[in-house]
């Protein structure tokens, strides 16, 4: 009985794992449909405001945790870019997403990497070390 329990648990294990790569190897296609979602009039300003965050720091050839960090670098990619995707997918409109989804697969990827994303991440970078910077120093 132990080894079958075992054997089903390793299976479970194994399927929430299969799931978790397999998003993370459609991040690309996500991204691209928050970016069609960003563009649809039926997307309210809030979910447009989150997908817009989260477009500009996919494709900002500059990271908020530099990947030179052991670990923490590759932090950002492999558990923030995924839970912000899910996030703004949960504000979008299911009828306005399946609309977006349906698009990104009929039309070819054309998205890449822009100096505007890293442009917002640096605003970012500098607001937040602007704010700690006045609140315990000044």
């Amino acid at each position: 009985m132990e080894n079958k329990d075992l054997f089903k648990k390793e299976v479970s294990n194994m399927v929430k794992k299969l799931k978790w790569k397999e998003f993370i190897r459609n991040i690309k296609n996500n991204i691209y449909i928050l970016y069609l979602a960003c563009r649809h009039p039926n997307t309210p300003w809030y979910a447009k405001a989150l997908s817009l965050l989260i477009v500009a720091y996919a494709l900002s050839p500059i990271d908020l945790i530099p990947d030179v960090i052991p670990v923490l670098g590759y932090l950002d990619e492999a558990i923030l870019l995924p839970l912000g995707i899910l996030g703004a997918f949960s504000l979008i409109p299911k009828e306005v997403l399946n609309e977006c989804r349906v698009q990104a697969s009929q039309t070819p990827k054309k998205l890449q990497k822009k100096w505007a994303g890293a442009i917002i991440i640096m605003l970012i970078w500098i607001s937040l070390a602007t704010s700690i910077l006045f609140r315990w120093v000044i």
